[in-house]
């Protein structure tokens, strides 16, 4: 199997305003396209693109392709489970809205310090052993995002485990709050396959200050900023899997061009990315991956990511006319959902932040900037 796996995270809609319009007729053009050149792992979940991806992997993929065409990933959420009984509907659901009769690797959603007590507490992982022993999945694991510690002590009270889901990618591979390396390095010592998430840091890395960018096309012209990203990740020992949450049919046309037939990077594009790290960590201020984990459950409906984005590019293009526009574009998203300033301080966005940033800190400086 190709290394390259379709997150289904970031799909096309038809309305930005809107998560859930999405569109289907473009992603049927992507699956195909992903398909035809000879890929297929998808990766969703309940809650990815407002609860609209399950049913687009229906429409646009189980329907339109034979069952063992395709690997399909699907995970369970804590944010929809209330008590341990609730866990087996919540199963059975997502089969029926993705159409299938099994998936072939179900996760445990989004562990980490804060999640990891309700998997105890619901017997979430002997659920999915359950699952396993009666043919309703084929592998089972967890995604993650925390530190390298607690991920150890989850490995050690569950053997049972067989995959790993992190987040990788060069700007996190030595960041202390991400913790990259060493989650990696954790995983791979207790000898389980990993998969690779947010390799390109939810568009963060295609989207790269002027002088970051020179380097990596000085050394490598023909290379796209996001084949960097995968690559870096795809070269390392035990991976099974990269995922890309692609958007456009761009995207997939550029991501499988370069991973079938993948190559390593080599020790000159690898001290490019080195040379890229430090010049990109000198301009990004909020460390943001757009996710969008966090506005979940906001009580004041405030669209923190595209705030955050906001700020950075304001950041980036400071002391110049652009900044103007950044400016225009918070005023017209304040109209539909709540300003910076309108944070109550309730931390449930902090206690869903795959990133661990200080949420309600950052909404003050945007605050500050735009307001």
């Amino acid at each position: 199997m190709k290394k390259l796996g379709f997150g289904c995270m970031r799909l096309p809609v038809l309305d930005e305003q809107d998560r859930s319009t999405v569109d289907l007729e473009a992603v049927k053009k992507m699956v195909d396209c992903f398909m035809e050149r000879g890929f297929s792992y998808f990766d969703t979940a309940h809650r990815y693109n407002d609860e609209a991806s399950e049913p687009a992997v229906r429409e646009c993929l189980v329907k339109r392709y034979p069952r063992d065409c395709f690997v399909l990933t699907d995970k369970i959420t804590f944010n929809y489970i209330k008590k341990e009984e609730d866990q087996w509907p919540f199963f059975l659901k997502q089969l029926e809205i993705c159409g299938v009769t099994y998936f072939d690797n179900y996760l445990i959603h989004n562990l980490g310090s804060t999640f990891y007590p309700y998997a105890q507490k619901y017997h979430t992982f002997e659920f999915l052993t359950e699952l396993k022993e009666k043919g309703y999945v084929r592998r089972i694991g967890f995604s993650f995002h925390g530190t390298a510690d607690v991920l150890e002590q989850i490995l050690k009270d569950h053997p049972e485990t067989e995959l790993v889901q992190i987040q990788l990618n060069y700007l996190d591979w030595e960041d202390e709050m991400i913790q990259s390396r060493k989650c990696y390095e954790v995983a791979r010592k207790y000898g389980k396959q990993v998969i690779v998430m947010e390799p390109v840091k939810g568009g963060t890395l295609v989207n790269l200050p002027e002088d970051a960018k020179a380097v990596l096309h000085g050394c490598n012209p023909d290379g796209s900023l996001a084949s960097w990203a995968v690559r870096f990740a795809a070269e390392k020992e035990g991976v099974l899997m990269v995922l890309s949450g692609m958007s456009t049919l761009e995207q997939v046309e550029d991501n499988t061009a370069y991973m079938s037939d993948f190559v390593p990077l080599s020790e000159q594009e690898t001290e490019a990315l080195q040379e890229a790290v430090r010049l990109i960590r000198s301009h990004s201020e909020i460390q943001c991956t757009g996710c969008r984990y966090c506005v979940t459950e906001c009580p004041k409906h405030i669209a923190i990511p595209d705030y955050f984005s906001l700020f950075n590019n304001y950041k980036r293009l400071e002391n110049t006319s652009y900044t103007y526009n950044q400016k225009v574009y918070y005023t017209n998203l304040t109209q539909k959902n709540g300003k910076a300033s309108a944070c109550v301080e309730c931390g449930k966005c902090e206690k869903n932040c795959p990133q661990h940033l200080a949420v309600r800190e950052l909404l003050k400086k945007v605050a500050e900037v735009f307001e």
